[in-house]
C-alpha cells in the first residue's frame, strides 16, 4: 500500500511539473502585460498609492475567486471521465438532460458559442504573449522596435513547427524553463516588494472594491484588464485530459504565490516610481537582469501559447466526435494519456490565423483590447453549462445551484460587459473569429443531419425483412466474409443493395457494422461490441466508441473473433458507400452558401478507411449520390 501511494505520489508531481510547461504557461505570463494594462493612461486613473493598491488587489481578488475557488475548486470537477474542456462539459450536461430537449438545445447552443470563443482565445494568446516579451528589447534599446514583428514571427513558427512532436516531449522541455520563470519572476517580486512593503496592503478587498467604483465609467473599462490577469483559466480546464486534475491543481499551488509576489512587485515598483508604468515587468528587474529576463521571457511566452494550442486540440478532436465537425487527421502522441492529440490541419489553421493577427495588430496594448472578449465570454458560457451538471448530474439542490451559478456568473457577466465595449478597439476581430468557428461548426453539424436523412430515405427497408425475402431465392455466395457499415442499425445499408444490384453476388458471411458514438470519453472494453446473430451466415454487429476514442474496427473485430465467431477470420472484405454531394438549389433546406460550405468541408475531410483504420488492400468502394 506504502509502495503504491508513493508511486502514485511521484507520478502526480511528475505530471504537475510536466503541466507547469503546458497548462500554466499563458496565466503564468500575464505579468508581462496585465498590470500594464490595468494602469493603462488612456483609462484617466491617476496612480495614486490608493489606485496602485486597488490595482493589484483587483488582480490577487480575481485570481482567488475566478481561477482558484470557480476553475480549481468547481469547474476541474466537471470532467466527462478525466476529460476536460467547454465540449466535454457539453457532452456531460447533454448526457443528463436527454430527456428534456429545449433544456438540452440551450446546452447545445452555449456549448457551441464557448468552444467558437475558446478558437478565438486560441488565435490571440500566442501573438499576445510572444509579441509582450519580444517588446521588452524595447526597453533596453529602441533599435529593436522595428524588429520586433519579425522576430514574433520567426518564433511563432518554430512554435508551431514542434508541434507534431506531442504534449508529452513539449512539456518535457518546457516544465523545467516555467521553473525557472516561476522561481525568478517570485525573486523579482519580492526584491521590489521588501523596498515598498506598503504594496501588502494590496491583500485587502476593500482596495480592490474602492479602485472598481470611485473612477466612474474607467473602473468599469479597466475590468477589460484586469481579466488579463487569468486568461489561461479556460485553457486549464481544457488540459486536464493531458495531465489529470489532480496535478493541475498541485501545479496551480506552485504557481499562485509566484503570481501574487511579481504582481506586488510591480505594483511597489509604481509606487517608488510611476514613470515605470511603460512597462512595469521589465523596469522592475535589476539593470543586469534584464537581457536574460527577456530571453526567459520569450521561452515563457511561447509555453503560453502551448496551453491553448493543446487546447483547440482537445477541443477539436471532441468536436469531432460529437459531429460538430469533419473527421480529420488526428495523431495520439501518448500511449498513457488517451487525451494527448496533436492534429496537423488545426495547428497549421492556427498558424495562419496568429500569423495575420501578428501582422494586423502589431503591438501587445493593441491586441490587449481584442483578448479579453473571448476570455470572458468562453468563461461565462462555461458557468451557465456548470449549472445544468451541478444541478443535474452532482444532484445538488435547486437553491445551492442558484447560489453557485450566480455568484461566478456575476462576476463573468461584469468581466464580459467591460470588454464588450471595446468591440471597436479590436475586439472585433475575436468575434470575428469564434463567428467563423461557429459558422463552420453549425454548417457541418446541419449538412450531417440532412446527408443522414436522405440516407434513411434511400434505405428505408428493414434489415430483418429484407434478409428473409432475399434468402429465399438467395443469390450465388462466394467465400470470405463481407462487413457493411450501417448508419441506421435495422435499415438496410446502401452500399449492400449496390453490391447485389451490380455484382449479383452474397459473400459465405455476411456482417452489418453499426457504429455507435457516445457521449462519454472511453467505453470499457467488456461492453465494447455485440454481436447478433440474424438470418443465415447473416450478422449484426454493434460496437461503441467514446467522444475521446478512435475508430479502430479490425482491433475490435479481432477481439470478437477471438471469443468464438471465427468468421471474422476469413478473408474480410470492407464495403464503403462513397457518396457524393449534389446540391440542388430548389431544395430549401438550408441556405446555397452553407451548401457550397459544406461540400468543400467533405472534401477535406479525411477518409472513411482511414478513419476507421481499415487496411487499405480490403476496401471496396461504392459510388452514390446524395442531393442537399
Amino acid at each position: 500500500m506504502t509502495a503504491s501511494l508513493t508511486q502514485s505520489s511521484s507520478r502526480t508531481s511528475t505530471l504537475a511539473l510536466l503541466a507547469l510547461g503546458v497548462v500554466f504557461g499563458d496565466i503564468g505570463t500575464s505579468p508581462l502585460y496585465a498590470l500594464r494594462e490595468t494602469f493603462n493612461p488612456h483609462y484617466g486613473i491617476p496612480l495614486t498609492t490608493n489606485a496602485i493598491l486597488g490595482g493589484c488587489s483587483s488582480i490577487f481578488w480575481a485570481l482567488m475567486l475566478v481561477v482558484t475557488l470557480k476553475y480549481i475548486m468547481v469547474i476541474l470537477r466537471a470532467t466527462n471521465k478525466g476529460e476536460g474542456g467547454i465540449m466535454a462539459m457539453l457532452a456531460l450536461a447533454s448526457s443528463v438532460l436527454r430527456t428534456q430537449s429545449r433544456k438540452r438545445n440551450f446546452v447545445i447552443a452555449l456549448g457551441l458559442i464557448g468552444a467558437a470563443l475558446f478558437y478565438g482565445e486560441a488565435v490571440i494568446t500566442p501573438a499576445m504573449s510572444v509579441l509582450s516579451a519580444i517588446e521588452g528589447l524595447e526597453v533596453g534599446s529602441t533599435i529593436f522596435k522595428s524588429y520586433t514583428v519579425l522576430i514574433s514571427v520567426f518564433i511563432i513558427i518554430g512554435l508551431f513547427s514542434f508541434q507534431r512532436f506531442g504534449t508529452h516531449l513539449i512539456a518535457r522541455y518546457f516544465g523545467p524553463v516555467c521553473v525557472i520563470w516561476f522561481i525568478a519572476i517570485a525573486a523579482i517580486g519580492v526584491v521590489n516588494i521588501v523596498r515598498f512593503p506598503k504594496i501588502l496592503f494590496a491583500l485587502n478587498p476593500y482596495y480592490a472594491f474602492e479602485f472598481l467604483t470611485t473612477h466612474g465609467l474607467s473602473s468599469f473599462l479597466v475590468l477589460g484588464s484586469v481579466l488579463l490577469a487569468f486568461t489561461g483559466a479556460e485553457a486549464l480546464y481544457a488540459d486536464v485530459g493531458h495531465f489529470g486534475r489532480k496535478a493541475i491543481r498541485v501545479a496551480w499551488f506552485m504557481v499562485l504565490p509566484a503570481l501574487v509576489l511579481n504582481y506586488f512587485g510591480q505594483g511597489a515598483l509604481l509606487m517608488s516610481t510611476p514613470t515605470a508604468v511603460g512597462n512595469p515587468f521589465y523596469l522592475s528587474c535589476p539593470a543586469w537582469a534584464l537581457y536574460p529576463m527577456i530571453g526567459l521571457a520569450t521561452l515563457a511566452t511561447i509555453i503560453a501559447s502551448q496551453a491553448v494550442i493543446t487546447g483547440a486540440y482537445s477541443v477539436t478532436w471532441q468536436a469531432i466526435q460529437l459531429h460538430y465537425l469533419p473527421r480529420m487527421q488526428v495523431h495520439h502522441t501518448s500511449r498513457e494519456t488517451m487525451g494527448q492529440v496533436y492534429i496537423p490541419a488545426v495547428n497549421w489553421i492556427l498558424f495562419l490565423a496568429v500569423f495575420a493577427t501578428i501582422m494586423i495588430f502589431g503591438t501587445s496594448s493593441r491586441l490587449a483590447s481584442a483578448y479579453g472578449i473571448s476570455v470572458s465570454g468562453t468563461m461565462l458560457t462555461s458557468t451557465l453549462l456548470a449549472a445544468f451538471v451541478i444541478r443535474y448530474d452532482w444532484k445538488y439542490s435547486l437553491w445551492l445551484t442558484i447560489c453557485i451559478v450566480t455568484f461566478f456568473a456575476c462576476i463573468d457577466a461584469l468581466f464580459f460587459s467591460s470588454t464588450f465595449l471595446k468591440i471597436f478597439h479590436g475586439a472585433w476581430f475575436t468575434l470575428m473569429m469564434a463567428l467563423l468557428s461557429l459558422i463552420v461548426m453549425l454548417t457541418w453539424n446541419r449538412g450531417r443531419g440532412i446527408v443522414l436523412l436522405r440516407r434513411r430515405e434511400y434505405c428505408s427497408e428493414n434489415l430483418s425483412n429484407f434478409l428473409k425475402l432475399l434468402l429465399k431465392s438467395p443469390p450465388h455466395r462466394i467465400p470470405g466474409t463481407a462487413i457493411f457499415f450501417c448508419q441506421f442499425a435495422e435499415n438496410v445499408p446502401g452500399a449492400f443493395t449496390h453490391n447485389l444490384k451490380h455484382n449479383k453476388v452474397l459473400h459465405q458471411n455476411v456482417v452489418f457494422l453499426n457504429l455507435s458514438k457516445e457521449s462519454v470519453p472511453s467505453i470499457a472494453e467488456k461492453d465494447r461490441w455485440q454481436v447478433k446473430k440474424l438470418e443465415e451466415d447473416c450478422y449484426q454487429i454493434i460496437i461503441k466508441f467514446g467522444f475521446n476514442e478512435q475508430f479502430d474496427v479490425p482491433k475490435v473485430l479481432a477481439a470478437c473473433a477471438s471469443q468464438g465467431y471465427d468468421f471474422l477470420n476469413n478473408q474480410l472484405s470492407y464495403f464503403l458507400s462513397d457518396e457524393r454531394l449534389v446540391i440542388n438549389r430548389q431544395l430549401k433546406n438550408m441556405m446555397l452558401w452553407r451548401k457550397h460550405l459544406f461540400a468543400i468541408l467533405v472534401a477535406m475531410q479525411k477518409n472513411a478507411a482511414e478513419h476507421y483504420h481499415l487496411p487499405s488492400n480490403q476496401v471496396i468502394r461504392l459510388a452514390s449520390h446524395v442531393e442537399i
